[in-house]
């Protein structure tokens, strides 16, 4: 029995897509314009928003900062006053750089912390705040880094952890109100976030692979999303083993720290 109603036909479905600029945001945007879709792409980048227009006919951009509130508050407005609803809410907006607690030069860094809880988990928070009570679909892009602690995910899981407490919550509340909420988790995807990664990167997969397996997922009304399974079922694993083992597991796997510069959308 699926968890939510399933969305097959996305031919005049308004839908908010916030960190639309690159990555699965972007691959997504592409897809459901082709669907039929009334597309709305949000993120700071003007010029990527602009460019995607520029080959979308209809589409429309509002670029936006998400830790900016009354900015968020005033284009979910503006969104609302032109279509009387929205029919579906992508929160793809994210921050990663990769953070351990043995840097000798930083071991604990607070800015970093604080920057991803802000734009991985209290955007969304402001985005959601801003859309109700007309959203009809809620979809929250959070990680397989959020089942489990994982190397150079320190600051990253966490917030991620929280976006996938948020998810359940809100099915729990919502459920059988008309609003659907669906929780994305993707494994290794190739996007400008995960470039920065000087490590092996399992079953790594294309952006546009990515947004195939989240609309699958929708149709088939699906609460978590999580791809690709050939990783993501092992991650999932790692999850459920005794702590003894799992850290066992996560030292032996332990990549060296990453030093290049963080990626936002």
């Amino acid at each position: 029995m699926s968890l939510n109603p399933k969305i097959k036909d996305w031919r005049g479905k308004v839908v908010w897509i916030v960190g639309a600029s690159t990555g699965i945001g972007q691959s997504l945007a592409h897809i459901l314009h082709r669907q039929g879709a009334v597309v709305i792409v949000s993120a700071r980048s003007q010029d990527k928003l602009s460019a995607f227009v520029a080959q979308h006919a209809s589409s429309i951009a509002l670029p936006l900062d998400v830790t900016d509130a009354a900015q968020v508050t005033q284009t979910a407005e503006q969104i609302l006053s032109m279509h009387s609803r929205m029919d579906m809410l992508f929160y793809c907006a994210g921050y990663y750089t990769a953070q351990t607690a043995s840097n000798v030069k930083d071991p604990f860094s607070l800015a970093a912390m604080q920057q991803h809880m802000t734009l991985n988990f209290s955007g969304a928070l402001t985005v959601l705040h801003a859309c109700f009570p007309k959203v009809g679909h809620i979809a929250l892009v959070a990680s397989v880094a959020g089942y489990q602690a994982l190397p150079n995910a320190l600051a990253y899981a966490p917030s991620k952890a929280a976006m996938q407490r948020l998810a359940e919550g809100l099915y729990i509340h919502l459920h059988g109100s008309g609003v659907g909420i669906t929780l994305i988790n993707p494994g290794f995807v190739q996007t400008p976030m995960t470039a920065q990664n000087n490590f092996h990167m399992p079953a790594l997969i294309s952006a546009e692979t990515a947004a195939k397996a989240i609309l699958k997922g929708l149709a088939a009304g699906r609460f978590e999303i999580h791809f690709p399974r050939r990783f993501t079922l092992w991650v999932k694993l790692l999850s459920l083993l005794p702590y003894r083992m799992y850290f066992a597991v996560c030292r032996a796997i332990m990549p060296r720290p990453t030093s290049q510069a963080p990626t936002t959308l």
